[in-house]
């Protein structure tokens, strides 16, 4: 008997195999060999990729050639962030920066800014003054809004969309008790987006925030929207990051998450999309680069490859989630992929540093996996 059923997985697996090599074969020769995902989602929206500066800077043939082929829209992965770009009072350092917006101007591409104001990997000179005492309000405002014009104003009319402000809300849906909370008050978001339009009125502005499907944290992203547009305040849209596990979000929360959201009047972007293949560290859920979590072998089980039925299962989520996505096609402007590779994915060191992740379309070398014809099949 048991000799049956591993005969009959064998199976399983290969006619799973034979039915997705087959898919390859008709959509090659539909769109040619290996369509690029800007054409198959053409009319449709941007398909985006996040970048790193090492791979700028090496000029990392691998990864730019698929991004080049594949995404007409690129985001930063951390070379716009504060303690990146404006490391210490009064010092700018936009060398990497300039080589992420130059790459994206090169090859055409719609340029993302991320992010102008967080409460991570922001410098903790930020919030103080020069003997370490919290700043006041007006202090920090002014520091922020320098920030701000410094930032977008060198770039405007170049990079076209501005991620203003990233994970302000909790879990339960509040503001979070960020230091930029304590110290200006609940409406720096507020003046944020007014700084980032005054610096390039012609960018689009867009709120950043994970897990939007938890219904308590959709309902305050709802108010913020709401309450900024009641108020004028210029936002375009609302970014999803999608930082999704292989059963959560289900794909009927994504869908309902993206109605709830564009019927507040903003388009939507899925910003940050990755599904995480690994167990589960910690059960909070989430996407807080500041929760960690202690290495064991049953948090890393799949070090040389992934098993091939974990493959089909990650093809079929990410065939869910962007047939959910292709439905709501009319209000999603974007949707953007945090990584290239399975080796370049800020998974294989989150919330466990070491582990080997396989939540991208491309694998370690760069090849298309079964979820990359998952993807496609949707559009075809």
């Amino acid at each position: 008997m048991v000799s049956l059923r591993r005969t009959s997985g064998r199976l399983v697996a290969a006619l799973a195999e034979t039915m997705l090599l087959a898919s390859c074969g008709r959509l090659q020769r539909t769109f040619g060999a290996t369509p690029a995902l800007k054409d198959v989602f053409s009319g449709a929206f941007l398909v985006g990729a996040a970048i790193s500066e090492g791979q700028l800077i090496r000029d990392d043939r691998g990864a730019l050639k698929l991004v080049r082929k594949h995404y007409n829209s690129i985001s930063p992965e951390n070379m716009l962030k504060w303690e990146v770009v404006h490391p210490l009072p009064h010092t700018y350092d936009f060398s990497a920066a300039d080589r992420y917006v130059s790459f994206g101007e090169r090859n055409g591409m719609f340029i993302v800014g991320h992010p102008l104001v967080w409460h991570s990997q922001t410098p903790a000179w930020v919030f103080a003054d020069s003997s370490g005492q919290p700043l006041g309000r007006d202090s920090l405002l002014a520091r922020m809004r320098d920030h701000i014009l410094t930032v977008v104003g060198r770039y405007r009319g170049r990079i076209k969309g501005w991620d203003v402000v990233n994970e302000a809300l909790a879990d339960d849906g509040t503001l979070r008790d960020s230091p930029w909370r304590r110290i200006i008050g609940d409406d720096y978001i507020e003046l944020a987006f007014r700084y980032a339009h005054e610096a390039d009125p012609g960018a689009e502005l867009y709120y950043n925030d994970y897990s939007l499907e938890n219904p308590a944290k959709r309902a305050g992203a709802v108010r913020l929207i709401l309450g900024l547009r009641a108020q004028g305040v210029p936002i375009t849209a609302v970014g999803m990051q999608e930082h999704n596990r292989m059963e959560q979000p289900t794909s009927e929360q994504v869908d309902t998450t993206i109605t709830v959201l564009s019927g507040t009047g903003v388009r939507v972007a899925i910003t940050e999309l990755d599904v995480d293949v690994l167990p589960l560290a910690f059960t909070s859920g989430g996407a807080d680069v500041g929760t960690r979590a202690t290495a064991a072998p049953r948090l890393n089980p799949w070090t040389k490859r992934l098993p091939d039925p974990v493959q089909h299962a990650l093809a079929d989520r990410y065939g869910d989630l962007f047939r959910v996505y292709w439905r709501h096609r009319d209000v999603i402007d974007r949707v953007t992929f945090w990584g290239v590779r399975d080796r370049d994915s800020w998974l294989n060191d989150w919330p466990v540093a070491g582990r080997t992740n396989y939540p991208l379309l491309f694998d370690r070398n760069g090849q298309p996996k079964p979820a990359f014809t998952a993807v496609v099949r949707v559009a075809r």
